[in-house]
């Protein structure tokens, strides 16, 4: 049995080129937009832009190409083992006779899944009220203790103790060192949360990181982590990823910040802010003690000018001493005048009345008479001088001169009294006054006691 054949004569013959073109046709015709998912491998990245790429899976791969017009739409940055799912048109290379795919877009095979579930979350915390501005806390102005919960090394971390330095460094920075991404980092992250609320010393909690994509972001969507940022007692930054990017603990945190520096620059007032608000106080208060040592200093004034000299005093009480003496003396006058004209009506009515019973009756009322003004006018005397002597005495305690009959002595320059070494320079003629004269002397010394 031969087990060759050979061709008809009437069977045309395609060329290579004619086959390839017919198979271009038929894939391009039955299959123009596909989505299909796999992992990257092989991946290219020349001059030019544009991404040259195996997309794999257990059992098979096949070539693909994203030209620079379509991968700047993609939101991450793609590498080998990747996980993707493609937009994307299946495109037949006739001169090599190779298949691959002209990709469209790109996106990460398990973001879609990963916004779901984002989404779920956010509505039902949103809910529950954990976003109500009612229940965020407000920061304070000038913390001094701020604790940042953020990896150790990277350019998040960094730029937050340079924008603290910058701002304010005299606040007190710890950093919480801890996982931000990866499978453990949400339980990392919650126990340095945790550990900073109930330690009661911080002002402020900084939870920080850099960019990236929604996996690499999701550890900071994880409920548990959620709710505890919603019980902390210590007011909470949430500052992961760039401006665009959204996580859980932006919306219950009592502070959102677009990036870890804006979270650093809304914890830290400005120091140039704060010293032209010292200059400003401190203008206020020097204007404000300048009105009190005014008012004082006219006070001062007023009351010295109050203050009456001792020899004034004397003066006046003299005055007043002279006018009780002449008053005095105007009453035993008229207390006289009164007695004679009363023994002058009685002579009188003496002489009217002539018998000598009567006559010596009235001369003996007339004695009783005389005895009792004499003993008055003695008795008004002897007070009148008693009262006269205790003024006296008064006079000599509060008296210069009595002072100095104790020892003590009166200085004087230019007949101005001196009360203080101030008032006195060396070489200043005095006058010294004692008991008994004066005494004229030079000042060679003044020394403080």
């Amino acid at each position: 049995m031969n087990i060759f054949t050979t061709s008809s004569p009437q069977e045309t013959a395609f060329s290579v080129s004619q086959l390839n073109k017919q198979i271009q046709q038929l894939l391009e015709a039955s299959l123009p937009w596909i989505l299909v998912e796999g992992e990257i491998s092989n991946l290219a990245k020349p001059g030019s832009g544009h991404w040259y790429f195996s997309l794999k899976d257990d059992k098979a791969q096949i070539r693909c190409a994203m030209f620079k017009s379509k991968n700047n739409a993609v939101r991450f940055r793609p590498k080998d083992g990747d996980k993707v799912r493609l937009r994307a048109r299946v495109t037949f290379y006739g001169p090599r006779g190779d298949c691959q795919l002209s990709v469209e877009s790109m996106e990460s095979a398990g973001e879609g899944a990963l916004q779901q579930a984002f989404e779920r979350l956010k509505n039902t915390l949103q809910l529950e009220g954990l976003f109500d501005a009612s229940h965020k806390k407000p920061l304070p102005s000038k913390p001094e203790r701020v604790a940042i919960i953020t990896s150790p090394v990277g350019a998040a971390v960094r730029d937050m103790i340079i924008a603290f330095r910058r701002r304010f460094p005299l606040t007190e920075l710890t950093i919480l060192p801890s996982l931000v991404q990866g499978q453990d980092a949400a339980k990392n992250i919650l126990k340095q949360m945790q550990r900073a609320d109930s330690s009661g010393h911080f002002d402020a909690i900084i939870l920080g990181r850099g960019g990236g994509s929604l996996e690499d972001l999701w550890s900071f969507n994880d409920e548990a982590l959620a709710r505890a940022v919603f019980h902390a007692q210590t007011p909470i930054v949430s500052a992961v990823g760039h401006e665009t990017d959204f996580t859980i603990t932006d919306f219950v945190a009592d502070v959102r910040a677009a990036t870890p520096t804006a979270a650093a620059e809304l914890l830290s007032p400005d120091r140039n802010q704060l010293i032209r608000q010292i200059e400003q106080q401190e203008k206020q208060l020097t204007r404000r003690m300048s009105r009190i040592l005014e008012q004082c200093q006219q006070q001062l004034d007023f009351t010295t000018k109050r203050i009456r000299h001792p020899k004034e005093r004397i003066e006046q009480q003299q005055n007043q001493l002279n006018q009780l003496m002449h008053r005095l003396q105007q009453n035993i006058q008229r207390k006289v005048s009164e007695q004679h004209i009363q023994t002058s009506n009685l002579a009188h009515r003496l002489k009217r009345n002539s018998p000598a019973r009567r006559i010596s009756q009235e001369r003996q009322a007339l004695s009783n008479i005389d005895t009792r003004l004499a003993h008055a006018l003695r008795n008004n005397l002897t007070n009148k001088q008693t009262a006269f002597a205790r003024i006296i005495d008064k006079l000599n305690l509060v008296s210069p001169l009595n002072t100095l009959s104790r020892g003590y002595a009166i200085a004087s320059k230019d007949k101005q009294v001196i009360r203080s070494i101030e008032e006195v320079e060396k070489g200043d003629a005095l006058t010294v006054r004692v008991q008994d004269g004066e005494i004229l002397c030079e000042v060679s010394e003044g020394r403080e006691i």
